[in-house]
């Protein structure tokens, strides 16, 4: 069984930094993937950034130059580093594991296919 804890939001100024961590715990291979997404009351979520399991990354444009997603694989978590903040990155945070990843497939920003979900940890810049 795999779980997956958010913590590191909180309450920002605009332009000021957040590193979100997601503790992994469980019967977590190496072969996974991993995934940050976000959430805003009213609208679907949406991915922000991700990590197949070659370790390469993707991010979304609206976040492109300023989140960067990272693994500590000795401490077992998954990081979101996010500069530069702004008001319209308020959302609720959610890290993910497991999704399928071939060639082919779909980009890792898409939000369906994910086995594991945290449970999120809310950002709120203003």
């Amino acid at each position: 069984h795999v779980q997956l804890v958010e913590s590191g939001g909180g309450s920002v100024q605009a332009g000021d930094s957040l590193r979100l961590s997601c503790a992994l715990s469980g019967s977590i291979y190496g072969s996974y993937c991993f995934g940050w997404f976000r959430a805003i009351p009213g609208k679907e979520r949406e991915g922000v950034a991700a990590r197949d399991s070659d370790g390469a990354t993707t991010v979304a444009d609206s976040v492109k130059g300023r989140f960067t997603i990272s693994r500590d694989n000795a401490a077992n978590t998954l990081y979101l580093q996010m500069d530069n903040l702004k008001p319209e990155d308020t959302a609720k945070y959610y890290c993910a594991a497991d999704a399928p990843w071939y060639p082919g497939a779909p980009s890792l920003l898409r939000t369906t296919d994910w086995k594991y979900w945290g449970q999120g940890t809310q950002v709120t810049v203003s």
